[in-house]
């Protein structure tokens, strides 16, 4: 064979370099009905938040589209298409998260990952406070980007860090108020009894170390950590979808590895629903409330569905 004429690329003189950050997004939202049906308004929120980010220094976002339906792919291509997304990948089956984060940690372009699920709302400011925390502290394995109670045998490590270094203030009690513990407790679906019980039996600390304050804990729902640091785990083994997600939790803590939180809400979880901040960020209007959202029937219709999603969806 003749090749025909000179490949054009060997006359571009520059290419493109990844930004210092990236900013990951975990999407997953298989169809438009049920409990996914306000999700495709969920992952615009989320998206539009992060669009809407303050920072000094520009970053990238990667989206991980986990099999997801024809809607919400040709969705993520045009957000890619208009320059919104930087990196687009899309799996043709459910990898669950274990198997997503294997692809996100070892193919995110930035040296600093910022990693959410696709129904965390942000604050403009959640990355630039987020990237203070990981880069003062030391030995820091991830940040979550709001204040909340976690399962305090996650930290440990932390504290041990702090109650051994006198150059560390830490303080411990009721430190985030009452409405913003029961706002993030609410999105978990917790009654207001369960929450009042929750927040009476723990507690909160909080660290000051080099004039920034963080609280302790984070979560794997959503965190900022140091790319080289999270590919320590890996490869994550997760034979579900989910429940077993604690992984990269535990394993942080057992490594002696900081884990830490905002100490001001900078995200929310909105979870599959839309509330009214949510709701602002995409200039959309929800229905009335029906009998369907009773506490009690949403409760049982949730649990009829759960089961019903796993008789069809388990082992395909």
């Amino acid at each position: 064979m003749t090749r025909i004429g000179q490949n054009p690329a060997k006359f571009v003189k520059n290419v493109a370099k990844p930004a210092r950050i990236t900013v990951a997004v975990l999407n997953y939202i298989p169809f438009l009905s049920g409990f996914y049906a306000e999700m495709d308004g969920v992952l615009k929120a989320c998206l539009n938040s992060i669009y809407n980010t303050k920072l000094d220094e520009e970053f990238d976002i990667l989206v991980f589209d986990n099999g997801s339906c024809e809607e919400i792919k040709q969705y993520l291509l045009k957000e890619q298409s208009e320059g919104r997304i930087q990196y687009l990948i899309i799996s043709e089956k459910n990898l669950g998260k274990g198997g997503a984060w294997n692809i996100i940690f070892e193919s995110a372009p930035g040296a600093i990952l910022a990693y959410t699920d696709n129904d965390c709302l942000f604050t403009p400011d959640w990355l630039s406070k987020s990237i203070s925390i990981l880069e003062t502290f030391p030995n820091t394995g991830m940040v979550t980007a709001r204040p909340f109670r976690t399962n305090a045998d996650l930290y440990t490590s932390t504290l041990d860090w702090a109650d051994k270094n006198a150059e560390v203030q830490h303080e411990q009690g009721n430190l985030i108020p009452y409405e913003v513990f029961r706002e993030f407790d609410l999105s978990l679906g917790q009654s207001e009894e369960e929450i009042k019980a929750h927040y009476d039996s723990t507690t909160d600390h909080r660290l000051t170390y080099n004039g920034v304050r963080a609280m302790a804990g984070a979560s794997h729902w959503q965190f900022t950590a140091f790319k080289e640091r999270l590919q320590e785990f890996l490869p994550f083994h997760m034979d579900r979808p989910m429940g077993q997600v604690r992984q990269l939790d535990m394993r942080m803590n057992e490594k002696g590895y900081l884990r830490l939180m905002t100490d001001t809400p900078c995200a929310m979880n909105m979870s599959n629903t839309l509330d009214n901040s949510a709701e602002k960020e995409i200039q959309h209007t929800t229905s009335r409330k029906t009998i369907y959202d009773n506490p009690v029937i949403k409760k049982f219709l949730l649990g009829l569905y759960n089961r019903i999603f796993h008789i069809y969806y388990d082992n395909r």
